[in-house]
């Protein structure tokens, strides 16, 4: 059922593009989704899947970056603030309000009573768009959150920010989806051998990792969107930028629910930087990390786990410590930190996720550095206005082209889902009604998938326990979602390999059939590839 990709993958080298974009990450995907809805020709790729990387491993938070305060950073505050409010303002059923519960301990760099006038002056820069932040004494906490550990606690506060309902590399897949939608031809698993300019157009050999196959593509101009590796793009391509990255390191753990709070719990770990407890639906993310580290292609080690569960152990008062045998999963990313200049050394703690766009006006090449998930409007629009200057028309320059469908498509589906009695069908392991997780996910497409069930009920069921997919779910990213390995399904266009133990998925009945309609023939082979790549990892 790979039959989008390959249709895709067939039309690369046959016209030439306005724009091709190299890096299907947040920064990639917006840029594609604003630029083709905007009217550009757009071409999409990625030497892996679409957001495999950095935009696959974050907190699943959008937020203003209260902890740029300490650094007096306040335009980065204001500006995070006012995207974060966007994206809770057109995204409203993923990008959500979520309330930050934080203690302080006893001798910390700054009183209770301090960081609170912060968080005072970070509600006061978000526009008083969320909940207004409160005080808490140690007692109160205790009282609130049992769970928390209070004997070095000298007080605390909660406040609110935003988190992404479903996971990071799904909010940017509907980026990806969007700008196919609007025309753009986008393709994972195809790499940038080499870019050369000839004429007026820039050449790129690339390579389809999955045949070995290697062609041209075309374009006036080329956006280097690949995250932590657009310096070794821009090296190949001998591009020289006034900026360039650093890396820090980034590990988060995933366990069984350790509380039942639907807040953030907040501290500063050993190391002085923020440490979260994050709920994630049947199960609790805890972390991170925030390490140097040379290059991008970073592992966790057992210092990290170590890092973490004592952390988590020590903060919170659990019934017994967690131990490495309690983690299902882990997430391991690093986060590219935007510098200029290339000598001297960074100030680390200094340094902030602000994005900086380079631009050759002449040879017409663009570079993002840094960025993050809440500032991904920004970075769309900020490229669109880049691509005009290079004289490639927009002929739709005002459009709008992100947020969710408008009220009345959001009406018919939930009415339809009403008559059809949808919410009824839930599994009992789903952490909410499946009209809701439709909606948020689909969008408009949901509306097609109630017809599926309504003709054949069976696309009601769930195919792998605890998973939250159903068998229509499954049929949509066979034909929609260009699922090219089952680690693309599993892990990125859902979840389920971040909340279902590996051995239960594994051994799930469901599994094979999953297989059978994400691969068709080659279901067999995509089993045993991803059984091999598990099985190496463990």
């Amino acid at each position: 059922m790979m039959n989008l990709r390959k249709s895709n993958i067939a039309k690369l080298p046959q016209h030439t593009f306005d724009v091709l974009i190299v890096g299907g990450g947040i920064n990639g995907a917006v840029s594609a989704a604003a630029l083709s809805a905007k009217g550009a020709r757009v071409a999409l790729i990625d030497k892996g899947d679409f957001a495999g990387f950095t935009s696959s491993n974050s907190s699943n938070l959008a937020w203003g970056g209260i902890k740029y305060l300490e650094t007096f950073e306040f335009g980065l505050v204001n500006k995070l603030c006012k995207s974060r409010n966007h994206l809770m303002r057109h995204y409203p059923s993923t990008v959500q309000e979520i309330r930050f519960f934080t203690s302080i301990q006893r001798g910390f760099r700054f009183a209770p009573a301090f960081i609170y006038l912060g968080t005072l002056v970070y509600w006061l820069m978000g526009r008083l768009f969320t909940k207004m932040p409160r005080y808490l004494g140690s007692k109160k906490i205790k009282q609130m959150e049992p769970i928390i550990n209070t004997e070095q606690i000298a007080g605390g506060f909660e406040y609110s920010d935003a988190y992404l309902h479903d996971n990071d590399a799904r909010f940017v897949f509907n980026f990806v989806r969007s700008s196919m939608s609007y025309g753009c031809i986008a393709a994972n698993y195809v790499g940038l051998d080499h870019s050369k300019k000839v004429g007026e157009e820039w050449v790129s050999q690339v390579t389809d990792k999955m045949s070995g196959e290697t062609f041209n593509i075309r374009s006036k101009a080329i956006i280097n969107a690949t995250g932590p590796f657009v310096d070794q793009v821009n090296q190949i391509n001998q591009q020289t930028t006034e900026h360039h990255h650093v890396f820090s390191k980034g590990v988060h753990l995933i366990v069984n629910k350790i509380t039942d709070t639907e807040k953030v719990l907040t501290f500063f770990a050993d190391d002085g930087r923020l440490f979260f407890v994050i709920p994630m639906g049947p199960k609790t993310c805890i972390g991170t990390t925030d390490s140097q580290v040379p290059s991008p292609d970073a592992q966790v080690t057992d210092e990290d786990r170590e890092f973490i569960l004592s952390n988590v152990n020590k903060l919170l008062a659990l019934p017994k410590p967690l131990t490495k045998k309690d983690i299902i999963a882990e997430r391991c990313g690093v986060r590219p930190l935007a510098i200029k200049g290339h000598e001297g050394k960074a100030d680390w703690v200094q340094l902030s996720r602000k994005h900086a766009i380079d631009v050759d006006k002449d040879s017409q090449y663009l570079s993002i550095f840094g960025g993050k998930l809440t500032d991904c409007i920004n970075v769309g629009e900020e490229v669109c206005k880049w691509i005009e200057t290079f004289g490639i028309p927009l002929t739709y320059p005002d459009y709008k082209w992100y947020g969710e469908p408008g009220k009345a498509v959001k009406r018919e589906f939930f009415h339809r889902a009403k008559l059809m009695r949808l919410d009824d069908l839930t599994p009992a392991s789903s952490s909410e009604p499946l009209s809701q997780r439709f909606w948020r996910r689909y969008g408009r497409n949901a509306i097609n998938m109630l017809e599926s069930i309504r003709e054949n009920p069976a696309m009601g069921n769930l195919l792998i326990e605890n998973s939250e997919y159903l068998r229509v779910e499954v049929e949509h990213a066979a034909n929609r979602e260009m699922i090219t390995t089952l680690e693309d399904f599993l892990r990125r266009r859902s979840k389920i390999a971040l909340v279902v133990p590996q051995q239960d998925i594994l051994h799930a009945p469901g599994l094979k059939e999953a297989c059978d309609i994400l691969f068709a023939d080659e279901a067999e082979a995509k089993l045993a590839e991803y059984i091999a790549t598990v099985t190496n990892s463990l």
